[in-house]
């Protein structure tokens, strides 16, 4: 498996995401509900936090790249999964959290209960989706062997 390339897949798919992401949230704005008010903002909010995660993730995995004599050198291949596949293992356990947390927003009553219920089932949605891709990700790294030792022996 060539890391680098993986990296750039992992990365667009990332930002296609954020696309969805943004432009849902422009969408459901449009709606009068505070529900969907809430879900609205927090689609475009984690729209563009993933969006620039996925240009300045892209870009400093192509900085690091050129600046290697030899990237495609198995050692270096391994160091970049291992590094990759730590920090997707990392993001996997922080989106749980996400979700926990969306999932206490979500059940808020009270006076602003519609809009705390959409932010809160934005936050889900968008932790869900990002558990996914996180996991399945490091998962494909960790099946690959890329990110192993061993296979270098």
């Amino acid at each position: 498996m060539n890391t680098w390339k993986f990296q750039q897949t992992l990365t667009r798919r990332l930002a296609a995401w954020a696309g969805v992401s943004i432009v849902s949230g422009g969408l459901l704005a449009l709606k009068r509900d505070p529900l969907w008010k809430g879900l609205a903002a927090q689609f475009a909010g984690w729209g563009l936090v993933n969006a620039a995660i996925a240009f300045f993730g892209g870009l400093s995995a192509s900085r690091r790249q050129a600046a290697l004599p030899d990237p495609l050198d198995p050692r270096v291949q391994q160091k970049e999964a291992a590094s990759l596949e730590r920090l997707l293992w990392i993001n996997t356990g922080l989106d749980v959290l996400y979700m926990a947390g969306g999932a206490l927003l979500a059940g808020v009553r009270g006076r602003r209960a519609r809009a705390a219920a959409g932010h809160g089932l934005g936050i889900l949605v968008q932790g869900a989706f990002l558990f996914f891709f996180d996991w399945l990700h490091a998962d494909a790294l960790r099946r690959s062997g890329a990110s192993r030792r061993d296979i270098l022996l």
